[in-house]
């Protein structure tokens, strides 16, 4: 039961050019659940990837104002986990989970 729960914590990998500078630090990133705690992300982390995490921070990011065809709108906020994990441990972005 519990390891439904961490796929619902970590939604998706953020694969830019900004984060993959973090590769040189053993970072990884990731949009998690807005609700999720930095103790719920490293505990998730772990189960799914079976590494040992180091730290976990966040950041609460602001949806962007857009306007599309002249009408307003508003992107979602979300949270943002830059997870580092211990020496000599990995995690494979491109490989499906």
């Amino acid at each position: 039961m519990s390891n439904i729960k961490n796929y619902k914590i970590i939604v998706k990998p953020i694969v830019t050019e900004k984060s993959s500078l973090g590769s040189e630090f053993n970072q990884v990133t990731f949009k998690v659940d807005n609700h999720s705690t930095k103790k719920e992300i490293k505990i998730a982390i772990e189960e799914i990837f079976k590494v040992k995490v180091k730290k976990v921070n966040t950041s609460n990011v602001k949806g962007k104002l857009k306007s599309f065809r002249g009408s307003l709108g508003k992107r979602s906020n979300y949270k943002k986990a830059f997870v580092t994990l211990e020496d000599g441990q990995t995690i494979d972005i491109n490989a499906g989970v």
